[in-house]
This record gives structure tokens, C-alpha cells and sequence, in this order.
């Protein structure tokens, strides 16, 4: 069992930054991979981006390639998701979630329905 908590939310105008942090408790964290997700008022759940359990590869979403970045710290169970160069369109609840396993490709792990645990989410705005 994993239990993930996000942080880091908030208003920011465009341009600016953020950066949200999911923290996980729970046995093995260090075992999973973890993805980042956003969900804006009627649309669907959008993949942002993911990290493979060791940290050793990444995938992001095309329109936040070069803005954001995700790390992980598996010392501190922690996964970040630096935000940069913000638009209003980034604006949404912001999710991570995690999922146990090696298998690893963009296909699979931009699928929420790829993933085994989930926090309850953290608002994005971004608007001047």
C-alpha cells in the first residue's frame, strides 16, 4: 500500500513557476514509478509527465517538454515536478500517481489507468 500526498499548488501568473512535490509513505516506494497527471474542468485526465522507479528515464508530454522537469529523491520518498515558463493553459488539478513494476514505455505509463495509487491533488492557476 501507497499513500500519496501532493503540495506546492497554488496562483502564479504567467511566466512564473512552481513546483509541486508528491509525497509518498508506504513500503517500497522506492520500487515504483510515478507519473504526473492534470485534470482542467471538463476534460479528461492529461498525462504530464513520468519517472521510472531509479530515476533513470523520463517521459513528458510534448507541450510541457523544455518547462517542466521531474525528479525523484527515493532517500526522502519524494517526487517533484518543477514548473516553469507557466500559460494559463497548464491550468488544472495536478495529480501523481504511482505504479509498481519494470515495465516502462510512453504508451503505458501515460495511461491513467496504468497506475496502482493516486493522491487527492493539488489546484494549478495560472492568470494574471
Amino acid at each position: 500500500q501507497v499513500q500519496l500526498v501532493e503540495s506546492g499548488g497554488g496562483l502564479v501568473e504567467p511566466g512564473g513557476s512552481l513546483r509541486l512535490s508528491c509525497a509518498a509513505s508506504g513500503r517500497d516506494f522506492s520500487h515504483y514509478h510515478v507519473g504526473w497527471f492534470r485534470q482542467a474542468p471538463g476534460n479528461e485526465r492529461e498525462f504530464v509527465a513520468a519517472i521510472y522507479w531509479s530515476g533513470g528515464s523520463i517521459y513528458y508530454q510534448g507541450s510541457v517538454k523544455g518547462r517542466f522537469t521531474i525528479s525523484r529523491d527515493n532517500a526522502k520518498n519524494t517526487v517533484s515536478l518543477q514548473m516553469n515558463s507557466l500559460k494559463p493553459e497548464d491550468t488544472a488539478v495536478y495529480y501523481c500517481a504511482a505504479r509498481r513494476g519494470t515495465l516502462w514505455s510512453y504508451s503505458l505509463l501515460s495511461n491513467p489507468g496504468g497506475y496502482d495509487y493516486w493522491g487527492q491533488g493539488t489546484q494549478v492557476a495560472v492568470s494574471s
